[in-house]
């Protein structure tokens, strides 16, 4: 049985922010010392939210060494080091490491995809090279492999492999999972439209998009949800459900940097593939930010 947990709660898989090509450190910065003095329960950095994938490497180890100092211990902080190329995992998970991160978010390998037995080995390996705990990032939509419910159970019991960031939509298999590893693995969703289903199935948390925007109230679903205000949980996730429809109205985080510019945060620049959001998604977002009681720059 588990007796710690890396987080429960909402952590924000936070954006990185760019402005003329670059990584903006001045905006960046700003940004997780308002998400944790606004209550997030952690930080994800460089995950698919922060567009990892298309940080160079010098870049991506530079923002992980920025964002750790700059949160300086306040929030569980987990960085995002997986990739389609298990040696440069190994490496950047290593690097996370020593700059002190408490997890790695290590997501399945995207393109080149793998075999069950091919993401048993690679996140074995991974696990080996660490010295903090991993969680598994099952996101299929983007990697086009998922992680079946009898691969985590082989994977349950490495002890540097600790938790799961579920990603692929189906409640059905995720029961499975939960089923099966009982409390061997913590469970995060890793959709924010089903935070509250997965708490149902035992989950502790939410690593969350949403969050970007109102950390606090993310949270506040999994604190209502712990505490037993299961009917408060649920009401907040229906509460918030058209604004993260909106969020996900385009590929992300082409909304949610654009929601972030729109709250003055930061400005919205992403890189290709990634383009600006469509006129008509961006209006429809902006009146779901302020049905939602975000106040608009």
């Amino acid at each position: 049985m588990r007796t710690t947990h890396i987080f429960e709660g909402a952590a924000t898989a936070l954006i990185t922010p760019f402005s003329n090509g670059g990584v903006d450190y001045d905006s960046f910065g700003k940004l997780i010392d308002w998400q944790i003095e606004a209550g997030t329960d952690g930080l994800v950095i460089a995950g698919t939210t922060g567009e990892g994938s298309t940080l160079s490497d010098e870049e991506h180890r530079k923002v992980l060494a920025f964002a750790s100092a700059r949160a300086a211990g306040r929030v569980p902080m987990i960085a995002g080091t997986g990739s389609n190329d298990t040696a440069y995992a190994v490496d950047l998970t290593k690097y996370a490491c020593e700059l002190g991160y408490d997890a790695m978010l290590v997501v399945t390998p995207y393109y080149n995809k793998a075999t069950q037995a091919g993401l048993i080995k690679m996140y074995e390996v991974i696990a080996d090279a660490s010295t903090k705990p991993l969680i598994l990032y099952n996101v299929p939509s983007r990697t086009g492999v998922n992680i079946e419910p009898q691969t985590y159970l082989a994977l349950a019991d490495h002890p540097m492999i600790a938790a799961i960031k579920e990603a692929n939509g189906n409640i059905s298999k995720i029961a499975e999972t939960a089923s099966l590893v009982g409390d061997k693995l913590d469970l995060y969703s890793g959709n924010d439209d089903q935070i509250v289903p997965i708490l149902s199935l035992g989950g502790i948390g939410v690593i969350s998009v949403l969050s970007n925007l109102i950390p606090a109230e993310t949270s506040e679903i999994c604190r209502r949800f712990k505490s037993g205000d299961v009917k408060g949980s649920a009401a907040l996730q229906l509460r918030y459900l058209p604004l993260i429809n909106a969020l996900f109205s385009e590929v992300n985080p082409i909304p949610v940097k654009a929601a972030m510019e729109a709250m003055g945060k930061c400005g919205g620049e992403i890189r290709l593939p990634l383009t600006p959001m469509e006129a008509g998604h961006r209006e429809k977002l902006l009146a779901r930010m302020k049905e939602a009681g975000i106040s608009l720059v």
